[in-house]
């Protein structure tokens, strides 16, 4: 069963690794046919079979579902237009700088032929100064206006589009200026009951603890309904340096832990009333009580896709135990794992999934290492030290593939934060939640700031970090782990360690001398830029600010950088200051050092960019073109200083231009001449038509044509005549809203173009 359920698992994989989504009925078919004969006979031949069959269910049941799924979508004749429609607010309101963002579930659709799917994702901006406010449960008639699901798609990024599509939200949006009319101030649903509760306790901890004078409460809130957008962004850095990301939200450990405690409770006090403990055994009493306690657990953190996974192996682990039958813990895992991908196929792209069933597993593996040693404390602290280390080993193929780096300090950080955040502050907070007391939550804080303190030392810990390692390194890694993990005195134990060594180590990129690595970054309205060469790493901008605690220096180029294995920046070219190119600054400096800054902006400290500055890395060429030295005397817009840059390998060339416009491009043409010639050029001003005028597009002469543009952005960009000019001129379009992240290969002799979409395609993709 357990190897049937492993191919099953197999098969969903599979499908969610697809670039176009098969129609399932096929592959349906030919699984069933190959399990068929199992029953029958049971020879290896029939049993490899069988196990295909299985992997072929498992492919067709992710594709069913996904077929479902990406039925309920929005007409695409509908994105940019005004809807009106009629429905429930589903979930817990995120605030942030602007407004207000919250799941809203569709009843009507009074727009006459709209083509609306159930579930949407909306944002309320302010008015004025005037706050939007609304609760979960609440039925609004709203003016919306949509667009298909769409994120960012780099290497090493975070895969938004994924992200929806799991939960089910098949478009997002905003509320249009104008008259919004709540008809309901309650719309009673068992949904909407848990959200309006989840709603109250956040309101109850901000009101006894005002976060101005309380800094932790967001934590707090966190570990009681889920809320991860209560903490503070920067607090994340420190949670992810010290490897305690996993206890500042609900994990499956805070599930596990509250089945547990009511569970004890419960039969606790059950064996001790005769007449309970005859109607039904106490420990059947408590297994139940356990079970009922981790699912309102779950509900109360707003049912997150980490929390019903653990909610499922818990419930597995319940009725396995209720039925009398010994199940090896093996088989339960097996189980669980059977339930979490039919209710959720799309749980194998998250990390959590990888990292809980991957940290139990290996709990599991070592349980028979710990039993049958004598008793005592330094038994238990033994035992205690061997379950952090069988955990931290397992989690280290899924740290290295997803995340590129391991806390060295992490074994020491969870050996104080997981019993203190466990089983004491998570609970004071949860009774806070259900008795608001202030001195509860006071006591939770006073806990929680000396864990913190603690934090902040271990995050000062080197962390290590390389580049993301092939998926057969990673699979080397897990034999790895396995083996290592085995008893004591078993033979070849350190094999497995030297098994961990090709993705401990794997090497970075190895670019030629004379040859660069240019990649766009797909950074939604912006440019982010990150230049290599055989030794060197220049960023050409930041990327944007996308509100006051998220920036794409944070969430797209320093994740992707950290997939390169890059430790350092040479060199940061911020080319002005409008906040589309320098938005990331101040998060990208933080994340890496950096060696030296140069920029249009007077304000920051290093060098400021000028006409003439040339430098050669690695036999590729640097030359700053735009602003002229004297421009900085002169009062102008921040787009006429932008710094224009050319990289050249060779005979080949790249020119990068920032935001200049018109007259910044008549005034290169006069000065620069032949040198504007390029074989690729990044599109000026996101193909704004105030730039990228006929004669700049033919005197740079370009092969390809970049455009660094957000989707549907409000600005219209890249203009219709702008990207018709490049086409007439021979150029081939790229666009980041349309291709991801642009990857330019620049050799002496040639240069080729390659589109992260088209490289890592997924079905969802443009669904």
């Amino acid at each position: 069963m357990r190897s049937a359920i492993l191919a099953f698992a197999i098969g969903v994989l599979l499908l969610q690794t697809r670039g176009e989504l098969p129609a399932p009925w096929p592959w349906l078919a030919c699984g069933l046919l190959a399990c068929l004969p199992y029953g029958f006979r049971a020879r290896p031949a029939t049993r490899t079979l069988a196990l295909l069959g299985c992997l072929l269910l498992g492919f067709s049941w992710a594709g069913w579902w996904a077929e479902w799924r990406l039925a309920d979508e929005l007409g695409r004749d509908w994105e940019g237009r005004d809807v009106e429609v009629i429905g429930t607010v589903a979930g817990l309101p995120q605030d942030f700088a602007r407004g207000t963002r919250f799941a809203f579930t569709v009843e009507e659709r009074l727009t006459p032929d709209a083509i609306v799917p159930e579930n949407l994702q909306l944002a309320w901006y302010r008015d004025g100064a005037t706050a939007p406010t609304v609760q979960p449960g609440e039925r609004w008639r709203f003016t919306v206006r949509l667009k298909r699901p769409h994120g960012g798609a780099n290497p090493g990024g975070f895969d938004y589009e994924a992200w929806l599509l799991e939960r089910g939200i098949r478009a997002t949006g905003y509320i249009r200026p104008g008259p919004a009319t709540r008809l309901d101030a309650f719309v009673w649903r068992p949904g909407h009951v848990v959200e309006r509760l989840r709603a109250t306790v956040r309101a109850n901890f901000l009101a006894m603890l005002p976060e101005a004078e309380w800094p932790w409460v967001g934590i707090l809130t966190a570990l009681a309904v889920g809320d991860q957008q209560a903490v503070q962004s920067e607090l994340w850095t420190v949670f992810n340096r010290s490897g305690t990301t996993h206890l500042m939200s609900i994990s499956g450990l805070h599930v596990t832990m509250v089945a547990g405690l009511v569970g004890w409770l419960v039969g606790f006090g059950w064996r001790r009333v005769p007449a309970l403990a005859l109607r039904l055994p106490a420990q059947h009493a408590g297994l139940l009580a356990a079970a009922a306690g981790g699912f309102a657990y779950a509900l109360l953190a707003g049912f997150a896709v980490p929390a019903q996974r653990t909610l499922y192996m818990l419930l597995v682990a319940v009725a396995a135990m209720l039925s009398g039958r010994l199940v090896a813990p093996s088989r339960i895992l097996a189980l669980a794992l059977l339930v979490v991908l039919l209710v959720d196929p799309w749980a194998v792209l998250a990390a959590g999934f990888w990292l809980s069933f991957g940290a139990v597993g290996a709990l599991l593996y070592i349980a028979s290492a710990t039993t049958g040693h004598e008793l005592g404390w330094l038994a238990r602290v033994r035992g205690w030290g061997l379950v952090q280390w069988a955990a931290t080993l397992a989690t280290l193929p899924v740290l290295l593939l997803v995340f590129q780096q391991f806390p060295l300090v992490s074994p020491l950080a969870n050996a104080l934060a997981i019993p203190l955040i466990s089983f004491v502050i998570t609970p004071l907070a949860l009774l806070a939640a259900l008795l608001p007391w202030q001195p509860l939550l006071e006591l939770a804080h006073g806990l929680l700031d000396i864990l913190m303190r603690f934090l902040f030392w271990c995050a000062a810990w080197p962390v290590w970090q390389a580049p993301a390692p092939a998926p057969w390194a990673v699979v080397v890694v897990g034999v790895g782990v396995a083996v290592w993990l085995l008893p004591r005195g078993v033979p070849g134990r350190l094999l497995g360690a030297c098994l961990l060594l090709p993705a401990l180590f794997w090497p970075s990129e190895t670019i030629p001398e004379g040859e660069a690595r240019i990649d766009v970054l797909d950074v939604g309205q912006g440019q982010a830029v990150v230049v290599r060469t055989r030794r060197h790493l220049l960023v050409y901008d930041p990327g944007p600010q996308y509100g006051p605690d998220s920036d794409a220096g944070q969430r797209v180029v320093v994740p992707y950088l950290r997939w390169l294995g890059a430790g350092r920046i040479d060199r940061l070219l911020v080319t002005h200051a409008d906040s589309d190119h320098a938005g990331g600054l101040a998060s990208l400096r933080a994340a890496l050092p950096v060696e030296s800054v140069v920029s249009s902006m007077p304000e920051l400290d290093g060098d400021l960019c000028a006409a003439g500055q040339t430098w050669t890395w690695d036999g590729v060429d640097f030359a700053v073109l735009h602003p002229l030295s004297n421009a900085y005397a002169q009062k102008v817009v921040t787009n006429h200083l932008s710094c224009v840059l050319t990289v050249t390998a060779g005979e080949r060339r790249m020119l990068l231009t920032a935001d200049i416009e018109a007259r910044d491009e008549r005034a290169l043409i006069a000065r620069a001449g032949a040198d504007l010639a390029a074989d690729v050029v990044v599109v000026a001003h996101h193909g704004a038509k105030k730039s990228s005028t006929p004669a700049f597009v033919a005197a740079v002469g370009a092969r390809h044509a970049l455009i660094s543009v957000g989707y549907r952005n409000r600005f219209g960009h890249p203009r219709g005549e702008v990207v018709a000019r490049y086409v007439e001129n021979g150029a081939q379009i790229w666009r980041t809203d349309r291709d991801g992240a642009l990857r330019v290969a620049l050799g002496p002799e040639d240069v080729s173009v390659a589109a992260w979409r088209q490289e890592r395609r997924r079905y969802w993709y443009g669904r």
